[in-house]
């Protein structure tokens, strides 16, 4: 899938009330040094699936109402079956229920905007958690609260699927600073295998 598969179209009329966006949107990614989510087969190794990472990646997740992700990505959780869910998909031409799911819809931006998509998906003043793959990574760019950025240390994927379209031309961190998210203090998830989390924050405020 090419990285301008997925445009967000705005249907809203001028002059009517705004449609509802989520409080905060945030996101949560680990990646290799060279900045790649997943091998050239598109297979998570397992130098990525690390258990303080998962911790922080489960105790964010706790805290939101709706996730955001590809046809092939999933967090699979205890609490994964209560979340609602986005599935963003060129499958459909725009809305669709999930028939294994009610609490998902199939979501096609190119076909409908992101604020009928929240506003079909009920959740109106709850907050969003975007968790990938690059395409989906990619299209929140202009609306991220909150990055979440870990790196496995000394892991390199030539060839991987990266977090960003943009990677490897740049990289995840200036993908990031071009789009208005400026780094916090990098808090340590495992001290003893050197594994950390940066969180990318915006400033000034996302415009409502």
């Amino acid at each position: 899938m090419c990285a301008s598969a997925y445009v967000r179209v705005n249907v809203r009329t001028i002059g009517m009330n705004p449609m509802p966006r989520p409080r905060r949107i945030e996101a949560y990614a680990i990646v290799s040094a060279d900045g790649m989510l997943a091998n050239a087969a598109g297979i998570m190794p397992e130098e990525l699936k690390l258990d303080a990472d998962q911790r922080f990646f489960e105790h964010g997740l706790d805290s939101v109402e709706a996730v955001a992700h590809g046809r092939h990505s999933h967090e699979h959780q205890l609490h994964s079956h209560l979340r609602r869910r986005l599935i963003l998909t060129r499958h459909v031409p725009g809305l669709a229920p999930d028939p294994s799911n009610d609490k998902a819809l199939f979501w096609n931006p190119a076909g409908v905007s992101f604020e009928e998509a929240w506003a079909a998906l009920g959740v109106p003043d709850g907050s969003l958690a975007v968790i990938g793959g690059t395409e989906v990574f990619g299209l929140f760019l202009p609306d991220y609260d909150v990055f979440h950025l870990t790196r496995a240390p000394g892991l390199l994927l030539p060839g991987g699927r990266p977090v960003f379209p943009q990677v490897p031309q740049l990289t995840p961190e200036q993908v990031l600073a071009a789009h208005g998210l400026e780094p916090g203090p990098p808090q340590a998830l495992d001290a003893a295998s050197g594994l950390s989390v940066v969180s990318w924050h915006r400033s000034p405020p996302r415009r409502r």
